[in-house]
């Protein structure tokens, strides 16, 4: 199966809001993740969802849900359309002003998270449950669908027992399965938005090309690169870049102070960078100065890996099929972990999916999908990494893609050929 090909002037075009040409059109992106929630929970037999996971809330209301303090906003989706959204006292006052799309938000009682840990006391927690409880019970009866199965998406069950004493029918996993369903296949207006994405964290490769060289630490590095990131409108909840000995095995997994040196191996894994809440996932490799034969030759075998997966993705593949382009327990250098079998070697090489969270469905990896297959659908949006040792140092290299009728799209666009290369 080959790559997918964009059209003329298929792609990203600019990142503000213009009259004059068709770009992410939002109320759409709206309109159509709500319609998608509708008819997935429709067809889970429920009569409303009351939503308490940020990224499920983002997806039914529009609203930039960026990590609250738990169950201090939540949403209500009605069998009819109608949305009914609490949020703490600030934010909802700045929502009926700025979201003219959401006609019924209201004041929460946060049931779950920070307010009732902090509070010291179980008659509190007790309290505030029950009075989440009876503010969402009074949505639904004023919106009639009081007597028809919830689902809700946290399934804490303190909370879910104050709904079942109120008479309300609770549905955990089907609420689940709906929002699963919905967020699997992406939007045409959400494939842009990881395009976007994609292309501000190129800009921010960019930067590390003119910062990283001997002298400067990897956290001078990451700040220069972060800032290009977030000039160009991105939010920056995560991501890394590490260096030399820190480049194998990924112990480290957060920037450092460490000096870089002539002839460090340097990557940056760009994960959680979110335009309009879309997360990336996107690593790339460096060189500060000529790289070695061994440093090539891993290289090429990380991207050669990487490339032998994306050839095997296709609408109807299954995961279980598709995992067989990772590496094998010899190529994962499971000995150099002392590991046994795949499922020890989480994050090493997998295929995740993307979208409003940084894992979604699907996710590719020899350590579940073998015994667990899925079938791969047109629009899902997924991250692909591989790494390799070389000698003393490492390299990852990573792709963003979306699945389309004929092979996957490439959505990142820095060359993978080989490492890229920074004179000093």
């Amino acid at each position: 199966m080959g790559f997918y090909q964009r059209d003329f002037m298929e792609g990203t075009r600019g990142t503000m809001g213009v009259d004059w040409e068709e770009r992410i059109n939002f109320q759409r992106l709206r309109e159509r993740r709500k319609e998608r929630a509708l008819e997935k929970m429709r067809e889970q037999g429920l009569g409303s969802m009351l939503l308490i996971d940020d990224p499920n809330v983002r997806y039914v209301t529009g609203l930039a849900m960026t990590g609250g303090s738990g169950a201090d906003h939540y949403t209500l989706l009605t069998e009819d359309g109608d949305v009914v959204h609490w949020d703490t006292a600030d934010h909802a006052s700045n929502q009926r002003f700025n979201c003219p799309w959401l006609d019924d938000i209201r004041y929460a009682a946060p049931g779950l998270g920070n307010v009732p840990r902090a509070s010291g006391r179980d008659s509190a927690r007790d309290w505030l449950k029950g009075k989440m409880a009876d503010l969402v019970v009074g949505a639904m009866e004023e919106y009639g669908v009081h007597k028809e199965p919830m689902g809700i998406d946290v399934g804490n069950a303190h909370l879910v027992s104050k709904f079942e004493e109120r008479g309300v029918d609770v549905r955990p996993g089907e609420c689940a399965q709906a929002m699963e369903d919905a967020r699997k296949v992406k939007t045409c207006d959400e494939i842009e938005c990881l395009r976007m994405v994609a292309a501000i964290c190129e800009a921010g490769f960019q930067a590390i090309t003119e910062s990283a060289k001997p002298g400067k630490r990897e956290s001078e590095i990451w700040g220069d690169a972060t800032r290009e990131l977030w000039r160009l409108g991105a939010m920056v909840q995560g991501g890394y870049l590490t260096s030399g000995p820190n480049t194998w095995p990924k112990h480290q997994a957060n920037t450092t102070d460490r000096i870089v040196r002539p002839g460090d191996l340097v990557y940056a894994d760009f994960y959680n960078i979110g335009f309009m809440g879309y997360r990336s996932c996107y690593y790339r490799t460096f060189s500060v100065g000529e790289p070695t034969r061994a440093q090539r030759d891993a290289y090429e075998t990380a991207r050669d890996n990487l490339y032998d997966v994306l050839e095997r993705i296709e609408p109807g593949a299954t995961t279980d099929e598709i995992a067989e382009g990772f590496p094998d327990m010899e190529g994962e250098h499971a000995d150099w972990y002392d590991a046994d079998e795949h499922w020890q070697m989480t994050t090493n090489h997998w295929a995740h999916g993307l979208g409003l969270q940084l894992y979604e469905v699907p996710l590719i990896w020899r350590g579940l999908s073998p015994d667990h297959p899925i079938e791969i659908e047109e629009g899902m949006t997924m991250a692909v990494e591989t790494m390799e040792p070389a000698e003393n140092q490492g390299v990852r290299v990573e792709e963003m893609v979306v699945v389309r009728e004929n092979g996957v799209e490439i959505l990142s666009q820095w060359p993978v050929e080989e490492i890229t290369r920074i004179d000093h």
